[in-house]
């Protein structure tokens, strides 16, 4: 996904928008070609709004240029209660079972603040984005994730004949 699209996502986060009012139907007459990024857009939007949480929190960061990072703070979580699913365009982190069984072993506990309810939280990435390493260290999920340019979408000179 190019620089400006994110860019875009980034500017309208939040922003409540249907089908009917959508920013980026004022966008189509200015561009050729964009019709599924505008689509995934509006699928992205309808999602967003069904599943409308703030659970898990999650971070995203930048590393350089081609270089991304999403942290995701799944305390009370272990590897095994995680999946993490790459599908198409969609990334998505979900936790197996329904919920943890706190007093199960007898270990008595007083108060359960740390949340292991069902989760599901998804990611659109890029076509050229790459999931290079998935690590869940102190809490904290960590994927690792690379833009791998192909050479025909380079940048490169054309010869005036």
């Amino acid at each position: 996904m190019p620089l400006w699209v994110l860019t875009i996502i980034l500017a309208f986060k939040g922003v409540y928008m249907t089908r009917n009012l959508s920013v980026w139907n004022s966008l189509r007459p200015f561009s050729v070609g964009f019709d599924s990024i505008f689509d995934e857009f509006d699928r992205m939007l309808e999602s967003s709004e069904r599943y409308n949480t703030n659970y898990p929190p999650y971070n995203i960061h930048r590393d350089g240029e081609n270089n991304y990072k999403i942290e995701v703070a799944l305390a009370g979580y272990s590897k095994e209660d995680i999946e993490l699913e790459l599908k198409e365009n969609t990334l998505t982190v979900r936790n197996k079972q329904k919920e943890k069984v706190v007093n199960g072993n007898n270990n008595d506990v007083i108060h359960k603040g740390i949340s292991t309810r069902q989760f599901e939280r998804a990611f659109t990435i890029s076509e050229d984005i790459k999931v290079k390493n998935a690590e869940l260290k102190n809490g904290l999920l960590n994927i690792d994730l690379e833009r791998i340019v192909p050479e025909e979408k380079k940048a490169r000179m054309i010869s005036i004949s």
